[in-house]
């Protein structure tokens, strides 16, 4: 599922509510959480999972195509652990 599906499945569920507007909801909704990792702050949503910052090391890396060594600097990574919830639900469907 992209975005523009969960679009057109939250339309369809809220049949009061155009298109458009649903649009602006799921964009508000994803900017936020954007922000507030930008922001370093850890966010949970409950029986779903969470999201925050993690900081990878720098370390020498490999260009595949040339093979030569790379020096890849310290970087900030967006991180999900999974909820307790959503994993029991994912695995009864097997």
């Amino acid at each position: 599922m992209n975005k523009s599906d969960l679009i057109e499945s939250l339309s369809k569920r809220l049949p009061n509510l155009a298109a458009r507007d649903v649009e602006v909801i799921v964009n508000t909704v994803f900017d936020s959480m954007t922000d507030a990792l930008r922001r370093q702050e850890r966010i949970e949503i409950r029986g779903f999972g969470s999201f925050e910052v993690r900081v990878r090391k720098p370390r020498v890396g490999r260009n595949p195509k040339t093979g030569m060594s790379v020096e890849v600097g310290e970087r900030m990574v967006p991180f999900f652990k999974v909820g307790k919830e959503l994993r029991e639900r994912v695995n009864k469907g097997q």
